[in-house]
């Protein structure tokens, strides 16, 4: 199980930015362990009738990186970022998806993430989203929300599949 940085009194008093990055650290790390111990079949089970795999839980938050922390911040196109227009799409898995290419692509994309916001403020507007200029403190925020709910989806995923539990289609 991930560690929780985010509960280490040395973060309590940092500034606000920096705990935002813990949290949003923490969450990161916890959906890329996800898939860690899993055989390839088991990271692409469907248990739910949504296209939600665990394997496409951790490629789809790699999606949510580049929407957020590219397209938000660079006002780059998904077409030019090459990702797919719709958050459905982003659950699809490809052939040649295994749990260390999605593993790789969204350590890559959090990466990303990281440089991209790297020189901006809390207050920095990120003009690149449908909604118009947002602060960046707001997406922080809004992709630690859907970083949470997320990881507890893999939670569940995870606890089914290592039970053996599947959901008829």
């Amino acid at each position: 199980m991930a560690s929780h940085p985010s509960v280490q009194p040395t973060v309590f008093h940092t500034p606000l930015r920096d705990q935002f990055e813990a949290f949003l650290d923490e969450h990161r790390s916890a959906l890329h362990d996800s898939l860690s111990g899993l055989t390839e079949e088991q990271a692409r089970r469907s248990l739910v009738p949504s296209k939600t795999t665990l394997l496409g839980l951790v490629k789809h938050a790699a999606f949510v990186e580049k929407v957020w922390f590219d397209e938000a911040v660079t006002c780059r196109s998904r077409t030019e970022i090459g990702i797919p227009a719709s958050p459905d799409e982003s659950f699809d898995l490809d052939d040649d998806d295994t749990i260390a290419s999605v593993q790789d692509a969204y350590r890559q994309a959090c990466a990303a993430s990281r440089r991209a916001t790297a020189d901006l403020t809390l207050d920095d507007l990120l003009r690149g989203n449908r909604r118009g200029p947002l602060p960046l403190r707001w997406v922080y925020l809004h992709t630690l929300r859907e970083l949470a709910q997320h990881c507890g989806h893999a939670d569940i995923l995870r606890e089914q599949i290592l039970a053996g539990t599947t959901h008829p289609r």
